[in-house]
């Protein structure tokens, strides 16, 4: 009974954590914001905070969990061009989700209007649970830099990816 106590209470925590954003910054895990880049020149396709279309290629990236290769984002680092979209598809080792972290602010409000209805919290997308399900993203009217994000549940395992926007 004692475990089952726990196992619950341990599973509740888990959910919570991966709820949403709690606007705290303080779990900083050394990532790097991202940034503007020296040659934008704030020229965009769509106004900011307005869902911007892919206008270039679909990049597949697959998020993979499995306790003897690891849990990881498959590739873990892209390069895209801006206007390129970026499709996370869930592979294994369920629950997986994609959340970014460090983003700039001038960044944060096209990144979420470009994640619409996909959104479990801040930055956040919805928990993908069986094999072929995600979800794929515009890296439209997006400001060139680094983007880092993580699998919520699998943070802990290290899964971690980046999207470099050229």
């Amino acid at each position: 009974m004692r475990f089952n106590v726990i196992a619950l209470a341990a599973s509740v925590s888990v959910l919570v954590a991966c709820g949403g954003s709690s606007g705290d910054s303080s779990a900083d895990t050394g990532t790097t914001a991202a940034t503007p880049s020296a040659t934008d020149t704030g020229a965009a396709s769509a106004a900011p905070g307005n869902a911007a279309p892919i206008t270039g290629t679909t990049h597949e990236v697959k998020m993979v969990g499995d306790p003897a290769t690891g849990y990881k984002f498959v590739p873990e680092n892209l390069t895209i061009k801006a206007g390129d979209g970026v499709k996370w598809t869930m592979v294994s080792g369920a629950p997986h989700n994609v959340a970014f972290q460090n983003v700039a602010a001038g960044a944060k409000a096209q990144l979420i209007a470009n994640m619409p209805n996909q959104e479990m919290g801040e930055l956040s997308s919805k928990m993908y649970m069986n094999p072929n399900e995600g979800f794929t993203m515009s890296f439209g009217n997006v400001a060139a830099g680094k983007y880092d994000y993580v699998c919520t549940p699998h943070l802990a395992m290290n899964m971690k990816g980046s999207i470099t926007v050229q």
